[in-house]
């Protein structure tokens, strides 16, 4: 916040020379007050005339100039009563060298105030005549544009000082009263004191500092045409204006330094009011700002080479006021470049940022920031197998929290279905130690005590199930037995009828298990001895003597016998006498024979049905007991002439149609009926017939 300068009372410290001396008068600007501690009489013994009859003691002089018309009055006032002040004031516009006798003066010899005033009516006082001293002279009555001299001795020769201040109508001329002049107010430099007495403090970034002053004048003016800035060491030099300082120096928070304000006339480079200072004085704090350079670790997290970065957690120790900028390298901080904007994200591989902090007073400092990995998670790849499950034998139980995926720790370890869910822990394992799994992968995310993580690969191994390719179903006959073999190659054999053998004997038909190991896996294996299929007759053709046997089932080939000793691999029987016989049949099982008794019936080829009681009809009732007897009469067109069955008694007297006699001639006849067993077996015999019969 700008602290307005106020007009202020001139104070001037002691001085040992020049302003002792007209020519080098001090110019007084406006009405304001003087304090001065004359010390000497100066380099010039001016001829003071007048009052003042005898040489300058401890003198100073003033020259001063009217802006308005008035009455012009002063006090010096001693700083010790007791001392002996004089004056005198030369003018109007009179020269050092010429300036002829006072128009005002006194030399009261008196103790305490003197100077000018309404109430006194002798402009050179009470000359100390006939001891009446008169201390104070006539006001002085000036108009504008009139300038002045002022001369002030210390008769007393003491280093006590003096104040000095104006009253009356008039007014002196000076620049800073001048609202033509001074359009805006002046600025002190720097920020108020946090001692609301002390003085203003511009802020330096070190200390000490090397500062240039005229950096500070634009400000002061503050917008003020033809004004001017100049800076001192000491109030003499302020006073004086002697010794500017005009180019960069090495200054320091403790000294106070000094700026006078002039006024130069654009028109006018005599002006009086040219000499008029407007003093001030400021100090210099030292403002320096230090950020220390920081670290910030973050995971190589999966061993990626990068990570993202909050440069805001660097321990930088920077105040809450300071402006922080980041860039990536000194070249684009030096040139304000590519300066980093996602402060908060920021990726990186590692390497250095660096920031420049700003106090609000401008103040810089610079830190850097490492930007390093924490040690990586050091995986390996691992492997599990398991055996096959036996009811889902494509998968296997597997306990993922056995294979070593790393050799550090503490570590923590969670278990994930593909490398996009470790890295982002999503669809997380929570049975690891009972994992069903077919063959193929699983991801450990694994996490050490720093919270970084990489993610190791365990590949899963359903061991297949290994069977017996020799162990097979077998096919038995009935009564049969059996060795069941699982073959050679497995750890251990367990069948289902406690024997641990590669091998069973002696085995009949049923099913039976086997569990066979191999290596630390089993899988139980079921055969089976099935039955073998028995073939049945399944119909007989007679033809006369000729007799062919059908058969259906069982296991091809078959065999043929007619006392169970004899067989042949052909179904037809030849030359078989009348009557039964019995037939054996057997499939390629060779088990107990199947076996039919059939008979083969008394062969009949002519009858002749003329009542003479020989060869009147066929007669087959002896068949009777077999089941479904029918015979059938066709004459050669294929047409049925006669059904013989259980109505007729199975006999056929050559008629057709009740006792229509057939005509002579051959006809054919087929005998079928059902074997009295169990698959009821079907026998065909067929034949012909000559059947003579006379008109």
């Amino acid at each position: 916040m700008k602290k307005t300068l106020l007009f202020f009372l001139i104070i001037f410290s002691q001085l040992f020379f020049s302003q002792s001396d007209c020519p080098t008068a001090i110019t007084v600007c406006g009405n304001s007050g003087i304090s001065y501690t004359p010390s000497g009489a100066g380099n010039i013994l001016e001829d003071l005339q007048g009052c003042l009859v005898s040489d300058e003691h401890y003198s100073v002089w003033y020259t001063f100039t009217v802006a308005t018309a008035g009455t012009l009055t002063f006090t010096i006032n001693p700083n010790v009563f007791a001392d002996d002040y004089d004056f005198a004031v030369y003018g109007p516009n009179k020269q050092c060298s010429n300036l002829g006798l006072p128009v005002r003066c006194n030399f009261s010899g008196a103790d305490g105030p003197t100077g000018l005033s309404t109430l006194a009516t002798d402009p050179n006082g009470a000359f100390p005549n006939g001891g009446q001293p008169g201390q104070f002279s006539s006001a002085l009555n000036v108009l504008p544009g009139e300038t002045y001299y002022l001369v002030v001795d210390n008769y007393s020769l003491s280093a006590n000082g003096f104040t000095l201040t104006w009253s009356g109508s008039a007014q002196l001329a000076s620049p800073f009263n001048d609202p033509t002049l001074i359009t805006n107010p002046f600025i002190t430099p720097g920020l108020p004191n946090a001692n609301p007495n002390g003085l203003n403090e511009v802020i330096v970034c070190t200390n000490p500092a090397t500062f240039n002053f005229n950096t500070l004048s634009t400000g002061i003016i503050n917008g003020n045409t033809n004004f001017t800035v100049q800076y001192f060491l000491n109030t003499n030099d302020q006073i004086t204006g002697t010794s500017p300082i005009t180019t960069p120096i090495i200054v320091n928070t403790t000294d106070t330094y000094y700026y006078n304000i002039v006024y130069t006339d654009p028109t006018n480079p005599n002006n009086p009011i040219n000499r008029c200072a407007l003093n001030g004085s400021f100090k210099f704090k030292d403002g320096t700002i230090t950020i220390n350079d920081a670290t910030l670790t973050k995971c190589n997290n999966n061993n990626e080479g990068t990570a993202v970065f909050n440069l805001t957690d660097a321990a930088i120790n920077s105040n809450a006021t300071y402006t922080l900028q980041y860039f990536p390298s000194m070249f684009d901080l030096n040139n304000n470049t590519n300066q980093i904007t996602n402060i908060y994200q920021y990726p990186s591989a590692g390497g250095s940022v660096y920031v420049l902090a700003t106090s609000p007073f401008g103040c810089k400092d610079i830190a850097e920031i490492k930007l390093q990995f924490y040690p990586v998670v050091v995986v390996n790849e691992a492997t599990i197998r398991s055996c096959a499950i036996e009811t889902n034998p494509s998968t296997g139980k597997f306990d993922l929290t056995v294979p070593s995926v790393t050799l550090q720790s503490p570590v923590t370890k969670k278990y994930y279905p593909s490398a996009a869910d470790a890295v982002n822990q999503t669809n997380e394992i929570l049975t690891p130690t009972n994992y069903i799994a077919p063959t193929g992968f699983v991801y450990v995310r694994v996490i050490n005590g720093n919270g970084c993580f990489t993610v190791a690969k365990i590949n899963l191994i359903v061991i297949p199930q290994v069977f017996s390719t020799v162990l097979k179903d077998k096919t038995i006959c009935f009564e049969g037995k059996t060795t069941l073999d699982a073959g050679p190659g497995f750890t251990s054999y367990l069948w289902s009828t406690g024997a641990t053998t590669q091998t069973i004997n002696n085995v009949g038909i049923g099913n039976y298990t086997v569990v066979l190991k191999t290596g630390e896996c089993t899988v139980t294996q079921k055969v089976t001895v099935f039955p073998s299929e028995q073939p049945v007759i399944s119909d007989v053709d007679i033809n006369n003597t000729t007799v062919t046997v059908n058969v259906a089932g069982g296991t091809p080939q078959y065999e043929y016998s007619l006392d169970n000793v004899k067989w042949q691999t052909s179904n037809i029987f030849t030359d078989l006498g009348r009557g039964d016989h019995t037939i054996y049949v057997r499939d390629s099982y060779n088990c107990t024979p199947i076996q039919i008794v059939i008979v083969v019936p008394n062969l009949i080829n002519v009858i002749t049905p003329n009542g003479d009681g020989v060869n009147d009809l066929i007669d087959y009732s002896s068949l009777a007991g077999k089941k479904n007897l029918t015979m059938n009469i066709y004459d050669r067109y294929g047409y049925k002439v006669h059904t013989a069955d259980r109505s007729n008694g199975y006999k056929w007297n050559g008629t057709t149609n009740g006792n229509k006699k057939v005509q002579t001639g051959t006809y054919w006849y087929s005998l079928t009926w059902s074997e009295n067993n169990k698959n009821s077996t079907s026998v065909k015999y067929s034949g012909w017939i000559m059947v003579k019969n006379r008109e």
